[in-house]
């Protein structure tokens, strides 16, 4: 394997698992897993969203969020109300035990991957944004 085009992709795919076994270690400790905190976040900063909202800010398949808003409405981390301006629509929202959870569990997740990047110097951590956003077709 000399191609250095598959050589990237390794070690990209090797530093996305090692900061994946992390972060999934924190969730585990709240009872969550990554999908469940990927929607905690996302409503968390972002506020109420539509079901379709959230797919697409955590970038998943449509067949996954419906378990993952029932297990969420179940523990009593969010409720899921029909959109009063379009009925076939549904608006997530954090529930203050949701919050409070979110309190805790997103700190320490933000620690560990800010610990995690820190490997690298901030001109390093510049110039790998810079990569990783001409790879993604994002120009700054």
């Amino acid at each position: 394997m000399d191609r250095v085009e598959l050589k990237i992709f390794i070690g990209m795919s090797r530093a996305i698992n090692k900061i994946n076994r992390a972060t999934n270690k924190v969730y585990g400790k709240y009872g969550l897993t990554s999908g469940q905190f990927a929607v905690l976040e996302a409503l968390y900063h972002k506020g109420d969203l539509s079901v379709g909202e959230v797919q697409e800010k955590i970038l998943t398949t449509s067949g996954t969020i419906p378990v993952i808003v029932r297990n969420l409405e179940k523990e009593g981390l969010v409720e899921k109300t029909k959109d009063d301006e379009d009925k076939r629509r549904f608006i997530l929202h954090i529930t203050k035990k949701g919050r409070d959870l979110m309190d805790l569990v997103y700190p320490e997740n933000e620690a560990i991957i800010v610990s995690m990047i820190n490997t690298w110097n901030k001109e390093e951590q510049e110039q790998i944004l810079k990569y990783m956003k001409k790879f993604a077709g994002i120009e700054s």
